[in-house]
């Protein structure tokens, strides 16, 4: 029976409504342990759940010692650390400084190193609000970060001197540029411009990055300072990051492709590429970012679907370059952008693709009917397989396999087995030639479709077998260009950012061509041999000329050997300036 507030007395109300929790454990536990009081009533009485009370009686029972009752020594109550320089602290924030400045002047002027953490408990226990932004005046004085010149084409200019710059190889590739012709491109496609920066210019500062291997755009803050890299873009100053995100979010699809098709004819006057043989293939760039507009697709490298940008690319079999893009897919458009490859192809460089390889999930059978009877284009596709074909092919006799010899001197497969089909598939009008192949480096055979009834087994495979290739200039694009690069500081244009892969990746091939014994070397071991140096640049007024002086390397004699090094070529955005590259 549970007592009245009324009936108990001081004395009692000492024992059995105990303030400090202590005793309030002591008495609830004598409870228990001595006097046998149920769990559930002793709780009760002196105020705990039940769960609570069984909790303390099970650390009662295990404590070590039976000093359980006796309150644990608090720390000292003073921070001597802080109490040291206190009055400093409070000295310091009265002259306005930061928390960061007062760490700073506690490091220089006294053996106390306080973190910045502790500075401000010190200056919130006496009373101090946080310090509102300052001017530049009301600042200590220290070194500050440099603000550089704003590009602006009227401030270019090339007073006579010599300065050192970074990117030195950088310049072998501008005799390149100015053969290309990019001016004249960006000028003829109409492209937006300013007073201060103008179209070409702005293209080429971008393009001049993507030579350089950047890794994001944001690391255009890491050459600012580098007159090199604004001497061979023709400006005062490199522009800064917000620019470059300004600037291409001003460019449509329509003005991408009238510049990648002045970039298709001017290969086609270098005799770079022809209408022979393309491949073919989708490349799912990752977005990490928030926007609910962007669709998920496949992404391989991550095996599964995420939010990504679905990039269409074409690379030219002979010429081993990328030729086509087209980062501007919605859902539903994927299928038909074979077609309107061909279509481009053909305005541009007045004649249609005569070959093309592609994977089985880059269109529809309605289409390769379109491509075979509408624009006579021969291809060469996988076909999916599915349980039912594997089952078929699982049933056909040994004798109807034949053995087929490849000659690829650096393949492990040569000897692939062989069953040569003629099928008709639904939306496809006409007849397939399929391919059932085994022993070509795959679990699971591999088939092939193709509307190329008269070619060899052996140049079919073979041919089919080169598609990887676009895998490997994909990989370079990725690993050096940094295609995947979308989610960065700067919000630049997805299908521009592809596009300038395209024609960087096309310049670096190029320069590759005509170095001995690295035609087919990535663009990755191109920078890293030959362009990744510094270099002296010395601007005579006398002669017109900017002589870039390279330093010695063990690559310079293929430098030499192209012909790269001691020529002198006119660079057209140089105000009549010509170029002349040196090995010091």
């Amino acid at each position: 029976m549970s007592r009245t507030p009324d009936s108990i007395t001081d004395d009692a109300g000492f024992f059995l409504e105990p303030s400090h929790p202590r005793q309030r454990q002591y008495e609830a536990l004598r409870a228990y342990f001595a006097e046998g009081l149920p769990s559930a009533q002793a709780a009760q009485r002196f105020g705990y759940q039940p769960g609570s009370f069984r909790i303390l009686c099970w650390r009662f029972r295990h404590a070590m010692e039976r000093d359980f009752f006796r309150d644990s020594p608090h720390g000292p109550k003073s921070q001597p650390r802080k109490n040291a320089v206190r009055e400093r602290i409070i000295s310091l924030r009265k002259r306005n400084l930061s928390v960061y400045d007062i760490r700073d002047e506690l490091e220089r002027t006294s053996q106390d190193r306080l973190s910045v953490t502790a500075i401000q408990e010190v200056l919130r226990e006496e009373g101090f609000a946080r310090l509102p932004r300052r001017l530049d005046e009301e600042r200590p004085n220290r070194p500050r970060p440099m603000a550089d010149a704003i590009a602006d084409v009227r401030m270019f200019s090339l007073p006579p001197g010599e300065f050192s710059t970074h990117a030195g190889g950088l310049f072998l590739l501008l005799p390149l540029l100015a053969r290309l012709d990019l001016d004249a491109m960006v000028e003829r496609c109409a492209f937006p411009g300013t007073k201060m920066i103008p179209a070409a210019h702005a293209v080429r500062a971008a393009l001049l990055l993507k030579l350089l291997g950047k890794s994001r755009r944001s690391h255009v803050m890491d050459l600012v300072f580098d007159p090199g890299v604004a001497l061979a873009a023709g400006l005062n100053a490199i522009p800064k990051t917000t620019f470059m995100s300004q600037y291409s979010s001003r460019l449509g699809r329509k003005a991408l492709v009238r510049l990648l098709g002045a970039w298709i004819e001017k290969l086609r006057d270098e005799k770079l590429v022809d209408a022979s043989s393309f491949d073919l293939d989708f490349h799912s760039i990752s977005y990490f970012g928030e926007d609910p507009f962007v669709e998920k697709h496949y992404v391989p490298r991550r095996s599964q679907r995420r939010k990504a940008i679905l990039a269409f690319l074409a690379r030219h079999a002979g010429g081993n370059l990328f030729c086509y893009s087209n980062a501007d897919l919605r859902k539903g458009e994927e299928a038909d952008e074979v077609l309107r490859f061909v279509k481009f192809w053909e305005q541009c460089y007045g004649e249609r693709p005569r070959h093309l390889v592609f994977d089985s999930k880059l269109t529809t059978y309605a289409n390769l009917s379109k491509l075979h009877n509408e624009l006579q284009v021969t291809f060469v596709t996988l076909r999916r397989r599915s349980p039912a074909l594997l089952a078929q092919i699982a049933t056909l006799p040994r004798s109807a396999w034949r053995t087929v010899h490849l000659e690829v001197p650096h393949r492990k497969f040569k000897t692939p087995r062989v069953v040569d089909q003629r099928i008709q598939l639904r939306d496809y009008e006409g007849t397939l030639r399929q391919l059932l192949i085994r022993d070509l480096g795959h679990d699971q055979p591999t088939v092939l479709l193709t509307n190329d009834l008269t070619s060899s087994l052996k140049a079919v495979i073979t041919r089919y077998a080169r598609r990887m290739l676009i895998e490997n200039g994909l990989a370079d694009c990725v690993d050096f260009f940094h295609l995947d690069s979308l989610s960065s500081a700067v919000a630049l244009n997805v299908d521009f950012d592809v596009l300038l892969t395209v024609i960087a990746s096309g310049i670096y091939r190029q320069l590759a061509g005509t170095l001995r014994g690295y035609e087919r070397a990535r663009a990755r071991q191109i920078f890293r041999r030959f362009l990744d140096t510094t270099a002296r640049v010395a601007i005579s007024m006398s002669q017109d000329l900017v002589t870039v002086r390279l330093p010695r390397r063990a690559h310079n004699p293929i430098l030499l050997d192209a012909g790269l090094i001691g020529t002198t070529t006119p660079i057209p955005w140089w105000k009549g300036r010509s170029l002349k590259l040196e090995v010091v």
